[in-house]
């Protein structure tokens, strides 16, 4: 994992505004970064940082779907192929969603390739205040050769 990192950035609807309030506070420190965000999320991160980023200076933002149509599995695809550093996926406990299934296999498949996830503001801050946000790192993955060894023969 690079210094830069390619950083994800979701947030079910009640949970937007906290997201961008987050990002607006802490611009500086994402604004070197790759984000990749989903559906309209995306659109209120670009608008965010188009007001706080010096003026002839690119904001990298890869918008994807939105969750229900596909943005939740198309991130955990890019999260498969390595694209993906870190995860703040401000979520909405509260309320059920339509795409819930789609949710629990991303955070699984996060946890699987050990990328980093905050799901409140809390951790979020706790993780981007972390020096490892800004320096290399390099993740220790589970090989999981064996077990699917195993589960093929069975």
């Amino acid at each position: 994992m690079e210094s830069n990192k390619q950083v994800a950035l979701v947030a079910h609807d009640n949970r937007k505004k906290d997201l961008i309030e987050w990002v607006d506070y802490n611009w500086g420190s994402l604004a070197d970064h790759k984000l990749i965000c989903t559906g309209t999320t995306g659109s209120l991160v670009e608008d965010a940082l188009i007001k706080k980023v010096e003026k002839g200076k690119v904001i990298n933002i890869h918008k994807l779907k939105s969750g229900p149509l596909g943005g939740d599995q198309q991130l955990g695809a890019l999260i498969a192929e390595g694209k993906v550093d870190v995860i703040f996926f401000f979520w909405d406990p509260m309320e059920p969603h339509p795409h819930d299934v789609d949710v629990k296999a991303l955070l699984r498949i996060a946890v699987l390739y050990n990328v980093p996830t905050a799901c409140n503001r809390s951790t979020a801050d706790f993780m981007i205040s972390s020096p490892l946000f800004r320096e290399e790192y390099e993740p220790r993955l589970t090989d999981y050769t064996a077990y699917v060894q195993r589960n093929l023969s069975s």
